[in-house]
């Protein structure tokens, strides 16, 4: 099928991404996988080519306004979903080491079908909660760098994400809309965690100028062993 990416290639230079023809190939073969596999189970609720290309792809990629992602940097992407912005990262940064981490293990075997379909290195899909995981030693206090797109508000998503960080890697957080006061309500509990907010950088996203944040919050010090917090916990009752 054939696409016009203009519109891909214009986003791509705004954030100063270069793509050779075959990593572009890789978005439209991924892009094509999330349609198909989407007819049989909800993976997203957008789906039309330019809607995934900037919602989705650019959205992604935008991490690199806040992140040098040409370095060999250990990165778990918690609640990847149907994989962003994990793989969208990894097709333009192949020297990431990722993790892609999700609760819903069809989606994971989904993201294995496209690691495998793409040829993707150093690159795995874990199925796990978070609550769980963190408290795995093999993923705990592991990750140069943890990031989530995942829907919450964000001193729920630091106590999910900051037990995997180690100390003097970050948790980058995508957000929208204004976050202002979330974040005052947050600091408190991110310090429990072991973690500070160092800087929120707010920026306008596509022809449309979504309004988007990344906060960075660094890892300053050992995560404490009570955290995560059970199942529901962190959602019901934020730190």
């Amino acid at each position: 099928m054939e696409y016009n990416i203009e519109k891909f290639k214009t986003g791509l230079l705004d954030l100063g991404i270069e793509l050779t023809e075959n990593q572009i190939d890789l978005f439209l073969t991924y892009y094509e996988m999330l349609i198909e596999k989407n007819k049989v189970m909800n993976l997203t609720a957008i789906t039309e080519f330019d809607e995934v290309i900037e919602k989705h792809f650019l959205d992604s990629l935008s991490l690199i306004k806040v992140k040098d992602l040409h370095n060999r940097t250990n990165f778990l992407d918690l609640g990847t979903g149907a994989g962003f912005p994990g793989i969208p990262l990894k097709i333009a940064f192949p020297e990431l080491n990722i993790t892609l981490m999700d609760s819903l293990n069809k989606r994971i075997l989904f993201l294995q079908d496209v690691i495998n379909e793409l040829g993707l290195m150093d690159i795995e899909a874990v199925h796990g909660r978070a609550e769980e995981a963190a408290r795995n030693k093999k993923y705990r206090e592991k990750y140069d760098l943890c990031v989530s797109r995942a829907v919450a508000n964000i001193s729920t998503l630091s106590e999910y994400c900051l037990p995997f960080v180690k100390v003097g890697g970050e948790f980058i957080s995508y957000k929208s809309g204004n976050i202002d006061e979330e974040l005052d309500a947050a600091k408190k509990g991110i310090k429990i965690l072991g973690g500070t907010i160092t800087d929120v950088h707010k920026f306008d996203l596509g022809e449309n100028k979504q309004g988007r944040s990344f906060v960075i919050i660094d890892k300053n010090q050992s995560t404490p062993k009570t955290y995560p917090r059970k199942a529901g916990t962190p959602s019901k009752n934020p730190l």
